[in-house]
């Protein structure tokens, strides 16, 4: 089963046990759940619900693993030729690490691949 959810202007496909990078949240507590209630697609082995925009009742739940994590560094160079200017700056964005703990959606059967 998975569900795409919807997190500060992005979106995420995520399943249970699925690690995300979600914008830094300063509020947030290692171990502390967190809910996401922007649910836009849920797959359950064949049956599907789309939302319109979003599903009515479904909940995505994770667990906070790491409260601060750290992206790549961007390196920002601007220079202007012949004029003797150039500006060199960095930035690295944080990020606060979860853990998909379980994925709730109503009126979904999660259907089992049979062998035959």
């Amino acid at each position: 089963m998975f569900a795409v959810i919807e997190n500060g202007s992005r979106q995420h496909r995520v399943q249970e046990g699925d690690l995300l990078s979600v914008d830094f949240l300063a509020d947030a507590e290692v171990g502390a759940s967190l809910k996401f209630d922007r649910v836009l697609l849920a797959n359950a082995g064949g049956a599907s619900v789309i939302g319109a925009p979003v599903i009515d009742g479904a909940v995505v739940e994770g667990e906070v693993i790491l409260a601060e994590d750290k992206g790549p560094k961007l390196e920002v160079q601007k220079f202007r030729r012949r004029k003797n200017s150039r500006r060199h700056t960095g930035h690295r964005q944080k990020y606060t690490r979860v853990k998909i703990t379980s994925i709730t959606v109503p009126n979904l059967e999660v259907v089992t691949a049979s062998g035959k």
